[in-house]
């Protein structure tokens, strides 16, 4: 569980210090769990979960799964809309009815995990 803590650690950039500060635990805690001295408790594990909803226990405690929870919830992603240069044809509605839709986004960190957003 140490490594899956530190892998979180790194996707969310932030060190361990930041970390133990938002949970509001001892920095030696942290640093004990990280190098497998200690297993977290209880409240620690409730913490991260209220910190971090995102992140996925399943995968921090028991290695199964991804990182991080699939809301099923497509993101919000600004997207531009051109001019209206068209009139609301038939041929005009038909070709926006043919647009592709975004049905996956994927985002890839750099300590090789990855977040799937449907």
């Amino acid at each position: 569980m140490n490594q899956r803590l530190q892998q979180f650690l790194n996707a969310e950039n932030i060190s361990q210090s930041q970390f133990a500060d938002r949970l509001g635990v001892a920095k030696a805690s942290v640093s004990h769990i990280l190098a497998g001295r200690n297993k977290p408790g209880y409240d620690f594990i409730e913490s991260l979960s209220r910190q971090f909803p995102n992140l996925n226990l399943e995968w921090l405690i028991n290695g199964r799964g991804r990182m991080y929870k699939v809301t099923g919830q497509e993101p919000e992603i600004p997207v531009q809309e051109a001019d209206n240069i068209f009139e609301n044809t038939p041929e005009s509605i038909e070709s926006q009815i043919d647009q592709p839709k975004i049905v996956k986004v994927v985002i890839f960190y750099d300590n090789g995990t990855f977040q799937e957003i449907v």
